[in-house]
């Protein structure tokens, strides 16, 4: 159980309309589109620390200069063709589809927003009119009055054109930074589909992965947007925070934590830029390691069924810890859990007014814990997690916008199917509910089936209070009942299909709750109500494994090199001692780890096998050092 105290939880935050980044200018003055779409590919390609990138300003053409070396793939994602060496010098997961998909729909709607403001239409190819998702009958009123207010604009100002920005176009739009691009596939796929760009900065630390980004970039056409860098992605952004034009967006999809470039994230971005980052470390985040969690991002994690909802108000919370050293405060737009990770995306603001605001309610010592040391409920001992982001963690206006964005546009992502169908579940999230509960960690708990999902958010909804599912969890019940009532629902439950109580121990939890009698009559009618508007269109809301062994793939080798079948890897060292060795001879069979590191100091004395040739595999099962088969 989670508690949520004053001394670890955020309580108050101040909700803003959205601000300005930059301001309006003239039109005349703004917007260059002197770029000829068949001259896309020429033009020049700046690098850091002498990286050599080939000038596309040569005579030969694009595709002479990008011709593919011996062992390159090429690899189609969106409308990127990228370029991949065989060996595992850059990282690459085609399971992050997906991710890249979300990006590019966020960026659009995020560079709509802004430059809306100056008088910028953004033209996306195959959009057709768009859909406005209407909240009330108060927002069609304004669209309303401004859609009269632009056809009154247009007849008066009729001999001048309206501007417009395009895919591929540079203009004065945003400016992106992409810290860890490895094959620069993202900020590729993000001008050519992202309109409304003035620069794309692809960052890498390895060389080779930033050779890899401007040959991309010219075999896609795209090097008049996109600049290779190889430079720290800290210090690359740490260079950026005392300019004016800082980043627009900044995309950090590091392998593992983003910790160590937060600091520097949240300082490098504009004045309500946006910010995008992933964490794969969800083993950390999920609770497995409490303590390495707080280490990086100030917080404890706790191993419960909402672990994912709770790792994104970490990183939240994370976020916005970082982002009040600098008097800057954040404002989530959307944040998603997704297959292995978690994707979060949010606008950063200055003001120190709102920052005091994001300080905790009580600024006095606290005087001791809001409850007991025990549940009252169950009678085991609460777990202390925190400090997490208390507030909604998605901006549902703006998540509509990206909806209705892509239904005007189904077919611009091949993950649209999916997009749709998170983002739809999104929407019906309760905003202010924190977690969630889940339907067999309930029935588990006191030793009874698992009650069906419409039966139980009815007799929520009977009982008179909100319920809604969660992105995260398939099973999830996010409700604002309290955890006496929804304990009173399940004791009802059991009454109609009764456990054998004489099998419960007196201490255990299952026994402390079924021994109160229920103090309402909960009613397990399906309301129509219940049934939620994804779930009765049939949306695809829970992804099924796209393929076989699609998790996190392994890093990439700095110095390249073939890399290793991960399936083999597994098998190899997986159960290496199942069986108990129970003779100090078998002990043999196994390779001396600090002989490898030459600290072995017992000679032939030490019990375990000093040679040094590699395992040799002749057939299932496990192997020693010199390759000799150890039998399952």
């Amino acid at each position: 159980m989670l508690v949520w105290s004053a001394r670890v939880f955020r309580l108050v935050f101040s909700h803003h309309l959205y601000l300005s980044c930059a301001r309006p200018t003239k039109q005349t003055s703004c917007w260059n589109f002197g770029i000829i779409a068949a001259r896309r590919g020429q033009g020049t390609m700046e690098a850091s620390q002498g990286l050599e990138i080939p000038n596309t300003k040569a005579e030969p053409s694009v595709e002479a200069a990008t011709e593919l070396l011996p062992g390159e793939t090429v690899v189609k994602e969106g409308k990127a063709a990228i370029l991949f060496p065989s060996a595992n010098e850059v990282f690459y997961n085609p399971v992050q589809e997906f991710n890249r998909d979300l990006t590019c729909a966020v960026i659009t709607e995020f560079a709509r927003e802004l430059l809306v403001q100056r008088g910028v239409k953004l033209v996306v190819p195959g959009e057709e009119d768009r859909v406005v998702v209407s909240l009330g009958e108060e927002e069609v009123e304004e669209e309303k009055k401004e859609e009269e207010e632009e056809e009154e604009e247009e007849k008066n100002g009729a001999d001048e054109p309206a501007l417009t920005a395009t895919v591929g176009e540079k203009c004065e739009g945003l400016r992106v930074l992409e810290g860890l691009a490895a094959s620069g596939l993202r900020s590729v796929r993000f001008a050519l589909e992202v309109p409304g760009l003035q620069s794309i900065t692809a960052n890498d630390f390895s060389a080779k992965a930033a050779a890899l980004i401007a040959r991309n970039a010219m075999y896609n056409g795209v090097s008049h947007l996109i600049q290779a860098s190889c430079k720290d992605a800290s210090m690359l952004m740490y260079e950026m925070r005392g300019k004016k034009q800082r980043y627009d967006v900044i995309d950090l999809d590091p392998y593992g934590s983003p910790a160590t470039f937060l600091d520097a994230a949240v300082q490098a971005v504009s004045d309500g830029g946006l910010l995008c980052v992933t964490c794969t470390d969800m083993a950390v985040m999920a609770g497995n390691s409490g303590e390495t969690c707080y280490s990086k991002y100030g917080s404890v994690s706790i191993k419960s069924k909402y672990c994912h909802e709770m790792a994104l108000r970490i990183i939240l919370h994370s976020l916005d810890q970082r982002a009040g050293v600098y008097q800057r405060y954040i404002q989530p737009l959307l944040s998603i859990s997704a297959d292995f990770y978690i994707r979060v995306f949010v606008r950063v603001f200055t003001g120190q007014a709102t920052v005091k605001n994001s300080a905790r309610m009580k600024y006095s010592a606290a005087t001791g814990p809001p409850v007991g040391p025990e549940c009252e409920h169950c009678g085991q001992r609460h777990q202390l997690g925190g400090p997490l982001w208390a507030e909604a963690i998605h901006d549902l206006t703006f998540v509509q916008k990206v909806l209705s964005a892509l239904s005007a546009n189904p077919g611009r992502f091949g993950t649209s199917k999916r997009i749709e169908g998170v983002l739809s579940m999104v929407t019906e999230e309760l905003e202010d509910v924190p977690f969630y509960y889940t339907l067999d960690s309930l029935s588990s708990s006191i030793r009874c089936n698992t009650p069906p999902m419409l039966q139980f958010r009815s007799a929520l909804l009977h009982a008179g209070y909100k319920v809604s599912l969660s992105h995260a969890c398939k099973n999830a019940i996010k409700t604002d009942a309290p955890p006496a009532t929804m304990w009173d629902i399940m004791r009802c439950w059991e009454k109609i299909h009764p456990v054998k109580r004489e099998k419960l121990s007196n201490t255990s939890p299952s026994f402390r709750i079924l021994s109160k009698e229920p103090s309402l009559e909960a009613c397990f009618t399906v309301r129509e109500d219940a049934n939620p508007q994804s779930r009765r269109r049939h949306l695809t809301r829970f992804q099924e494994n796209p393929q076989a062994f699609w998790g996190p793939k392994a890093r990439a080798k700095a110095g390249g090199g073939i890399s290793d079948n991960l399936q083999d890897k597994r098998k190899k060292f997986q159960n290496k001692r199942k069986n108990q060795i129970t003779e100090s001879s078998e002990l043999k069979k196994f390779p001396c780890k600090k002989f490898r590191k030459g600290t072995c100091t017992y000679g032939d004395q030490c019990s375990y096998s000093h040679d040094s040739s590699p395992p040799i595999q002749t057939g299932p099962g496990r192997f020693s050092a010199g390759g000799a088969l150890l039998e399952e």
